[in-house]
């Protein structure tokens, strides 16, 4: 992609994020806990570098409304209808995935 030029590079950028987007909200059934064991975020980290980049970029966005656009609805909404409690064998996947982070960030 370096031969493309920036204001293209980020229309495809954003294209991309939008399909991830539309992929996370019709596949609401993969839990955040397996995104991060998996992937090493979530749901609730979009929301988070959203806000980053907003304030990279001099503007301004909240937690929740960033997560309210990731989630397409309320945070609480979403969680209530969507989010199922960890299983142990999700729990301790994820502190596997934790304690590599941890080892390999040292």
């Amino acid at each position: 992609m370096k031969h493309l030029d920036d204001a293209t590079r980020t229309r495809l950028e954003a294209a991309a994020f939008r399909r991830l987007m539309r992929h996370l909200d019709a596949n609401r059934d993969v839990q955040n806990i397996d995104l991060m064991i998996l992937a090493d975020f979530c749901r609730n980290c979009l929301s988070k570098w959203l806000v980053a980049a907003a304030e990279d970029e001099g503007a301004e966005l909240d937690y929740e409304a960033a997560r309210e656009y990731v989630y397409g609805m309320p945070y609480e909404v979403w969680k209530a209808n969507h989010q199922l409690p960890a299983t142990p064998e999700q729990l301790a996947a994820l502190e596997v995935r934790q304690a590599q982070k941890r080892e390999r960030d040292t």
